[in-house]
């Protein structure tokens, strides 16, 4: 379980393909890595990735196939930067919202309006996660907790302030870059109790590598 705060950008040092559908990525983090063990979980991008070595600054953790193919994660490169956080403990401070870490599609940056003093950004939006995001509620973008401020047919904005632009990948994406999207889980157990059957909380989902 993630909050959503971004703790560090991390770099792509290597994607080794394995030759089993499945990619090996080697991922600098000097803040995340350190303390890591072999089983911790990282979130790469908003997608849970188990740690299967550490060698000082840089962990190492296995893609299957299908986490490759529901996320953006495929399109990482070495040298291309990422948003990392820890799994959340018990003492950890809730700043941004329950994430799970499994991606629930993928989108891409349609439009940025820059202001004086933040700027929103609109992605576009799978038909089939349109239900799952309200005006001011919340939503994972590449692993980071953002809140909606307006939600159209088949997209949504967000507004962005300076830290956050400095301290994500966000500061560096453009319009057409792809993006992992999340909705908040809460809305698809609600949707389960009420006797829906949302393709999000019916699908397989993208995680736990």
């Amino acid at each position: 379980m993630f909050t959503g705060i971004v703790e560090e950008l991390g770099e792509i040092i290597r994607v080794t393909d394995t030759g089993a559908d499945s990619v090996l990525v080697a991922v600098r983090g000097p803040v995340v890595a350190p303390d890591a063990r072999h089983g911790d979980s990282i979130s790469v991008n908003g997608v849970c990735l188990t740690v299967v070595d550490v060698d000082g600054d840089v962990f190492t953790a296995d893609v299957m196939g299908e986490t490759l193919r529901r996320s953006a994660l495929g399109t990482l490169a070495p040298g291309d930067r990422v948003n990392l956080e820890r799994a959340a403990t018990l003492a950890t401070r809730l700043g941004g919202h329950l994430v799970q870490g499994h991606v629930d599609g993928v989108a891409t940056i349609t439009a940025r309006e820059p202001a004086e003093k933040w700027e929103t950004v609109r992605f576009s939006l799978p038909a089939e996660l349109a239900r799952y995001v309200v005006g001011k509620g919340s939503v994972t973008v590449d692993g980071v907790s953002l809140t909606v401020v307006d939600v159209a047919d088949d997209s949504f904005s967000v507004g962005l302030i300076p830290t956050t632009l400095t301290l994500t990948t966000f500061g560096r994406k453009g319009v057409g870059d792809p993006v992992n999207l999340e909705v908040d889980v809460i809305a698809k157990y609600v949707e389960k109790l009420l006797g829906g059957t949302g393709a999000a909380s019916a699908a397989p989902l993208a995680g736990r590598s």
